[in-house]
């Protein structure tokens, strides 16, 4: 049995499943509300690129990728990943995310990554969640912030961006030890968002 295995996770009408090619012309829809492939710092797929995009994610061997779904419709709103899994460190990172423009700012992600962290946390037992992302993403920063997660440095020349530029990585992670405390803030945001 692998350390992580493919799973639906479900909460708060949001629900992840596996990625498969059925859910291409989802994906290709969420990524054209806001033309999300135009930020030259992220993955989302052009509309021509979006069925390579998945098969990549599905031959990749350390990744595990999510369609982000509205779990009364099945309208796909985005994608994430479990990815660079090292099963005898019991560490996988969270990452490849990305949201429809309309779902930005909502409940969807803290409740992704509330689902996507107790599975890891409390079903697998890992003893750490890691994020990356671009040093220019400050959104995407902001966002890992919120959830708790500490900045843990930046890989300076790491890797290349769609339009051929070496950028630097910022690195943070989750620590099993601050989860608890990091669910209760998690479920408190959720609970204040329901009450507004």
């Amino acid at each position: 049995m692998a350390f992580v295995e493919p799973v639906t996770l479900e909460a708060r009408g949001v629900r992840l499943v596996p990625l498969t090619l059925e859910h291409e012309a989802g994906l290709k829809a969420a990524a054209a509300d806001g033309e999300l492939w135009k930020l030259r710092i992220t993955s989302v797929p052009e509309p021509h690129e979006t069925r390579g995009y998945i098969e990549t994610a599905l031959a990749t061997g350390n990744r595990l990728a999510f369609a982000v779904t509205d779990a009364a419709t099945g309208e796909v709103l985005g994608s994430t990943s479990y990815h660079d899994i090292v099963p005898n460190l019991k560490r996988v990172e969270i990452g490849y995310t990305w949201y429809a423009a309309r779902c930005q700012r909502t409940h969807v992600n803290t409740t992704c990554k509330l689902l996507m962290l107790t599975h890891a946390f409390d079903t697998l037992g890992c003893n750490i969640v890691g994020w990356r992302t671009d040093n220019f993403n400050y959104a995407s920063q902001r966002a890992i912030e919120r959830l708790g997660a500490r900045k843990d440095g930046v890989l300076r020349g790491h890797a290349l961006r769609r339009d051929g530029t070496i950028r630097d990585t910022v690195m943070y992670s989750l620590a099993a030890g601050e989860w608890p405390e990091v669910k209760a803030q998690l479920l408190y945001l959720l609970e204040k968002k329901r009450d507004l």
